[in-house]
């Protein structure tokens, strides 16, 4: 099969998502001055948007796709919270299984875009509230319970992992058991830690990500090397390296393929692209796409992103019209 007959495979797939959810809120004006108060711009601000955030992006991503996806996570009893799950709510995702923390705040990342009356606006500041308190007993138990049956439900599991928090070391411990005793397909995206999951079937990292796990600088560092060591630490199947301008790379035991980037040099924000990617492959995995076919998907989903500003969602038919080569 051809790489763009394999979306029409994603319609109503089901996808456990497990992972930090985030409210990405993304604030719009004009700069009007410098402030006399400060060497700071003054922003005029003229609308404000909430988008979802980290896991709850690749949830938007894979709803976009065609994937029915079964989203765990925890948000706060506050207004950014019940907005991320209203905004969730109307991309059509089901958020039945994510659990609201008394007590706890939501992550909330607010970006401030500005420019003069006439420049197109661009990011001039971020404001991050990130909740990394460890989860109460009584959430993790249940984030726990809705695990097991959400994998049950959807036989593959996509993990988002931020370091804020969802990912504590009793559930990391029951999602390498779902990988090893379970022989469940387990898709990691860490930031901070792709070393510790343990015979999944792919770790997503970025270059940056590898570098750190290797202990290396990223400026020029050997990632071939670096993703073949955690390929032998982890047992994981397969890495899909995101490589930015660079594209991707699959690296197996047997061999490595690099895909270049798709579209344009061009990139107009990056925000987000990561769960696009992670999004893209579990689902071409899940639909039972070949590695190959997963990450070529992957890849032209990533480089549409790249093309949208702030946090976005890929949509099926842009997929099949990128692979298709229409504008």
């Amino acid at each position: 099969m051809k790489p763009a007959e394999w979306i029409g495979k994603f319609a109503g797939r089901r996808v456990a998502l497990l992972g930090d959810l985030a409210a990405d809120e993304f604030v719009h004006g004009t700069a009007t001055r410098v402030s006399r108060e400060a060497p700071v711009l003054v922003v005029r601000e003229e609308r404000r948007e909430l988008r979802p955030g980290g896991a709850a992006n690749a949830a938007a991503n894979l709803r976009a796709l065609g994937g029915a996806p079964i989203v765990m996570g925890c948000v706060g009893d506050d207004a950014p919270g019940r907005a991320l799950l209203e905004s969730l709510s109307r991309r059509g995702v089901d958020c039945g299984r994510i659990v609201t923390a008394h007590g706890r705040a939501t992550t909330t990342k607010t970006r401030v875009l500005a420019g003069g009356e006439n420049t197109v606006r661009q990011q001039v500041v971020r404001l991050d509230r990130v909740c990394r308190e460890p989860l109460e007993n009584g959430t993790e138990r249940a984030l726990l319970e809705r695990l097991r049956q959400a994998v049950a439900d959807a036989g593959v599991l996509l993990v988002s992992d931020y370091g804020e928090g969802v990912l504590t070391p009793a559930i990391l411990a029951e999602v390498n058991r779902l990988s090893l005793a379970e022989k469940i397909p387990v898709v990691v995206d860490s930031r901070y830690r792709i070393g510790d999951f343990r015979a999944v079937e792919a770790l997503t990292p970025n270059e940056p990500e590898l570098a750190a796990f290797a202990h290396e600088d990223a400026a020029g560092f050997d990632w071939r090397r670096a993703g073949e060591r955690l390929l032998r630490e982890t047992g994981a199947r397969m890495v899909a390296l995101k490589r930015g301008r660079n594209g991707m790379a699959l690296i197996r035991p047997d061999g490595i393929l690099e895909a270049p980037a798709f579209g344009s040099d061009e990139v107009a924000d990056v925000t987000g692209a990561g769960d696009t990617v992670a999004a893209a492959f579990t689902l071409a995995r899940a639909a039972g796409a070949p590695p190959e076919v997963a990450l070529n998907l992957a890849n032209t989903a990533g480089g549409i992103k790249v093309t949208k500003a702030g946090t976005a969602a890929v949509f099926a038919d842009e997929l099949q019209r990128a692979l298709a080569g229409v504008a």
